[in-house]
């Protein structure tokens, strides 16, 4: 086996987004694009000699086939070891703790999240560094400039290495280490949550569904849920990953998480619902019949934190994203800690925890996590509601509307427009621009807007800045719109809604929460005059 210098061109179209780079499977096949890509990670990182390098994905359709040529190009760029999960599986939050447990000098997430799969669905790619997060955007932005000027990679020539046996193998003089893909994240959650709690909860009768969407959580959750924890065999469903996620759409939320939904929401409905995405890094939790937002979970699990082993101590802060409602900002003050409002994208969270400044993260798009690793977590805040409800003796709605009862509720929806054509989207967010002046100061019906911006961040901890994050309209009341474009997606652009409003009375938490924001969704119409720019009637996805 040798090593083999191959000269190639750029590619433009390399920049990463909020979460890596992320295009459709085809793409990524064509010949040396993701090959360019890797090797721009590498000229970026300048990764001593011999350094350890971990690698996984969430399974989806190409996963293994790129995990192969990023073992050998690792191999041919001087790593000495590479950790890589039982069949090229590895969730994010898992591959963070792997990451951080084995002290790695960063590692290769392959995963599009909540994206669909198959060979024409979505794949991705990103890095994440030494803490286990995703690389800060000094990093990315090294790696899409170093995309720019690539002229060669380099490969070893060897056979592809067995990923189905978990042991050690070498690839010149690297040593592929493929390790369980469950067992060091297990052991993490058996050390902050109350399992025996837990366990009593379960078996007293609770009952509950998980929903892996055939992603990647499956493995972990009939590891921890059924096996540690005792819950009935089949307790986790659709817990086999496929390529294809089953042809389904791997994002747990009330449209696309719809088996879960219909038995949550069904006549004889377990207690407790929950779904995780593509890589598992996402979350959706249920009561029996009762939907818990994000924001709220947020809130929730803040207010009640030392309930749970590892958080007994109290938190040392809050962040959260901008468009992710106040929820949480109330408990912060009321704890006495502080609340950080951050730009979308989990990698802003990393400064804060890594300076101590923050114990729970949090973003409205189904991402709850803690500095236990450096990603958003899908099954931790499965366990911590679970922790939770064992300790309280109660069921979620009554959880949260104990909460509502005590903090207010900040009726939250967030409406997406996906697949919308590019320039369409970008005409909707110029108008908004263009319209701050006029809006500032004027009344929209019962609602009169006191600021209009463009949402801008500076990083407290390196002082680096982030602007163009959101278009802000915000009331005097409280109650704020938010739009935005999203970088998840592979085709067109998705705009997305957040519509917020604080509501103290408890005789009012009753009510859905289209119906409470209907006013402020017609002003959200209005203003940006969406319908007319898109002829789009109705949002792809309310949540």
């Amino acid at each position: 086996m040798s090593v083999r210098t191959v000269a190639t061109t750029p590619f433009s179209d390399q920049k990463p987004g909020t979460s890596g780079l992320r295009k459709k499977v085809p793409v990524f096949q064509k010949p040396h694009y993701l090959e360019n890509f890797v090797q721009s990670i590498f000229d970026s990182i300048a990764a001593p000699a011999g350094s350890t390098l971990t690698v996984g994905g969430d399974g989806r359709y190409y996963n293994r086939e790129a995990i192969q040529i990023i073992l050998k190009m690792a191999a041919a760029n001087g790593f000495g070891r590479v950790l890589v999960g039982l069949g090229g599986i590895l969730s994010t939050p898992a591959a963070s703790c792997v990451i951080r447990k084995y002290q790695t000098f960063g590692g290769i997430v392959l995963s599009a999240s909540h994206n669909p799969g198959g060979p024409d669905g979505d794949f991705g790619i990103k890095y994440n560094i030494g803490n286990g997060g995703p690389a800060p955007e000094k990093v990315t932005e090294a790696i899409f400039a170093r995309s720019k000027a690539i002229n060669e990679y380099r490969i070893l020539e060897t056979a592809d290495v067995s990923l189905d046996v978990i042991g050690e193998s070498r690839l010149g003089d690297m040593t592929v280490q493929v390790i369980d893909p469950v067992a060091d994240y297990a052991d993490l959650m058996e050390s902050l949550f109350d399992f025996s709690s837990i366990r009593g909860l379960l078996a007293g009768g609770f009952r509950l569904k998980f929903d892996a969407m055939h992603a990647v959580t499956g493995p972990y959750a009939r590891e921890i849920i059924e096996k540690r924890l005792g819950a009935p065999a089949g307790s986790v469903m659709n817990s086999v990953p496929l390529p294809d996620f089953g042809n389904g759409h791997p994002d747990p939320n009330l449209t696309y998480a719809h088996e879960l939904v219909e038995i949550v929401y069904g006549d004889h409905a377990p207690d407790f619902g929950a779904a995780s995405d593509g890589d598992g890094d996402r979350n959706m939790i249920l009561g029996k019949g009762f939907f818990v937002t994000p924001s709220d979970s947020l809130a929730v699990l803040a207010a009640n934190a030392t309930l749970a082993p590892g958080y007994k101590s109290g938190l040392a802060g809050i962040a959260r994203s901008m468009p992710t409602s106040a929820a949480a900002d109330r408990v912060a003050q009321a704890l006495g800690i502080p609340c950080y409002e951050t730009p979308t994208g989990w990698k802003f969270f990393g400064n804060l925890m890594d300076a101590g400044k923050v114990t729970l993260c949090g973003e409205e798009s189904f991402g709850t996590g803690s500095d236990h690793v450096r990603e958003k977590d899908g099954l931790w805040a499965v366990l911590f509601w679970l922790n939770v409800v064992a300790a309280r003796k109660q069921s979620v709605e009554a959880i949260v509307r104990e909460h509502w009862a005590k903090f207010g509720r900040n009726v939250y929806s967030r409406h997406d427009y996906e697949g919308i054509p590019t320039e369409a989207a970008n005409g909707v967010m110029k108008h908004l621009h263009d319209s701050f002046a006029s809006l500032t100061g004027s009344q929209l019906g019962s609602y009169k807007v006191l600021f209009c911006d463009d949402f801008s961040y500076t990083d407290p901890i390196d002082g680096s800045v982030s602007t163009g994050q959101g278009v802000r309209i915000g009331f005097t009341d409280g109650s704020r719109i938010v739009f935005r474009l999203s970088g998840t997606g592979t085709e067109g652009a998705t705009i997305r809604i957040y519509l917020e409003a604080y509501e103290p009375d408890v005789g009012k938490h009753h009510l859905d929460a289209q119906v409470a924001l209907a006013e402020l969704i017609g002003i959200a119409l209005q203003v940006s005059q969406l319908r007319d720019r898109t002829g789009r009637d109705a949002p792809t996805v309310i949540t």
